[in-house]
């Protein structure tokens, strides 16, 4: 987001390592998610064969192919420039999406430190940079005999936040009614919360909004002018990556599904995690 949000630069959240940027209750939940870790490599698929949980408890939902107008219109309320233009993106080939976004406790089965600020096995890792987060995924592919892992791009995160919608949240365009899908500024107490507590979208998928910021593999472009079409990554000149989805501090309009954001790949902050994709 340029005008915003310049690289270098990010919201101070406690335990952040960079400068600030100012800017702008819900009933408690009724259950809490828990996952289970296995010792061993494997895949458990659900019967369905729409669900998959790996070794170290990682549950992915599939994600179903098709087509989708990226970005915001002109006329979306709280919209920024960088959202547009709409441009009309196909998925080709099927993928399974993190059902949660990556616990605590995932990245130290895998790592074997814990970079997070906040303390909780179910809680998503935070404090970790897009470079991080490629080491992971490197780590995790290894642990797991594949090389099926990754971030999703920008196009693949959109389409499954989306999952089938056009409005400026995957629950229709009264922000209102964000408390109940996502832990943002004003719900969520000044920290993240358990993973799977809110409302998911309409595919399954929780915390798409809120909790943390999600890192994406795409490098930042101030317009969609020239942007893939096929879903794949963006990756030409440039040097920031983007995050998406809010993070708990920020109000309504950071949790948007068009939403996005500018940081630099080596950044930190208390703020900033992600989910991965598994590829078919």
């Amino acid at each position: 987001m340029i005008g915003v949000l310049a690289l270098g630069y990010w919201t101070l959240a406690p335990g952040s390592n960079n400068t600030s940027e100012n800017l702008k209750s819900t009933p408690a939940p009724t259950s809490k998610v828990t996952q289970t870790v296995s010792s061993t490599p494997m895949i458990t698929t659900g019967a369905d064969q729409k669900t998959i949980t790996n070794s170290i408890g990682m549950e992915f939902v599939l994600i179903p192919v098709g087509e989708f107008d990226m970005g915001s219109p002109a006329n979306e309320a709280g919209r920024y420039d960088d959202e547009g233009p709409v441009h009309r993106v196909k998925i080709a080939n099927a993928f399974y999406m993190g059902k949660f976004e990556v616990t605590q406790k995932q990245w130290l089965d895998v790592m074997g430190t814990s970079p997070s600020y906040f303390n909780g096995d179910n809680l998503p890792v935070e404090q970790v940079s897009w470079n991080d987060v490629q080491e992971f995924v490197k780590k995790l592919n290894e642990k797991e005999g594949s090389n099926k892992y990754r971030l999703p791009s920008e196009a693949e995160w959109e389409y499954a936040a989306r999952a089938g919608t056009t409005t400026r949240y995957y629950f229709g365009d009264d922000e209102t009614k964000l408390g109940d899908y996502a832990w943002n500024g004003n719900n969520s107490g000044g920290k993240t919360h358990d993973i799977g507590q809110k409302k998911p979208n309409p595919w399954g998928l929780y915390d798409m909004y809120g909790n943390v910021w999600e890192w994406v593999q795409d490098i930042y472009q101030s317009k969609y002018n020239g942007a893939p079409t096929d879903g794949s990554a963006w990756e030409s000149s440039g040097s920031g990556r983007v995050v998406r989805g809010g993070g708990w501090y920020r109000c309504a309009r950071f949790c948007r599904s068009a939403l996005r954001y500018a940081c630099d790949p080596g950044f930190r902050g208390a703020d900033l995690g992600f989910r991965l994709l598994r590829i078919l």
